[in-house]
């Protein structure tokens, strides 16, 4: 069965609040509810690749750089949500 994509959106919402480390739901989360529903197909797609990544290694690759070419350009629209918003 097909999954709808408003559950599809619901699901990754979800994981990306619900994650191991609360740094990474701080980070993920309000910045899943904000963009979710603007990404394409290929983008979601490319998120949930990020979303079985490691914590940590999600972490460090929003704070300091190095992450994997394909997921670059998703993580560092992910880390210039987290600093607009923390930076208020």
């Amino acid at each position: 069965m097909t999954e709808t994509r408003e559950n599809r959106l619901k699901r990754l919402k979800m994981r990306s609040w619900r994650r191991g480390m609360k740094e990474m739901d701080l980070i993920l989360g309000p910045w899943a509810d904000g963009t979710l529903e603007e990404l394409s197909p290929e983008d979601l797609d490319l998120l949930e690749d990020l979303l079985e990544e490691n914590d940590q290694d999600l972490y460090r690759w929003i704070v300091s750089g190095g992450a994997p070419e394909r997921l670059s350009p998703l993580l560092d629209r992910i880390a210039a949500h987290a600093q607009a918003r923390f930076r208020g």
